[in-house]
């Protein structure tokens, strides 16, 4: 997984707040979880954490937007959305169908990270 954010990230470069940037630039990565104490620190919860080890790595900070917790990461001239959805698992897609459409992104600038109970841990 780092090996992909590398590789998508390579070296650092700033941008302009003041930028519009344009949809083929903006890049989504949700993710999923479910919130409360209960879930905190289980295998449900790997988006989150996924996310949060991103932010902690960077020096970025998550704020409460509509719909979830969003960081903002520039880098070599593209915009990555970096989004923890505030509604339970099955609900998130309300989360993530909002900030594509609001941000503009493409469907194919979506990476969901998640968990699958189905498959058989460290899969």
């Amino acid at each position: 997984m780092l090996r992909f954010f590398g590789r998508i990230l390579g070296n650092k470069e700033v941008q302009k707040e003041t930028e519009e940037i344009p949809p083929m630039k903006k890049f989504l990565s949700v993710g999923l979880g479910n919130i409360g104490p209960k879930y905190h620190n289980t295998r449900h919860n790997i988006g989150f954490k996924v996310l949060d080890f991103l932010a902690e790595k960077e020096g970025l900070s998550f704020e409460s937007q509509k719909l979830g917790d969003l960081a903002t990461y520039k880098f070599k001239g593209r915009n990555f959305l970096l989004l923890k959805p505030s509604t339970y698992m099955n609900l998130s897609g309300k989360a993530v169908n909002y900030w594509l459409q609001k941000e503009k992104v493409p469907l194919e600038h979506l990476l969901v990270i998640t968990d699958d109970l189905n498959l058989p841990f460290g899969t």
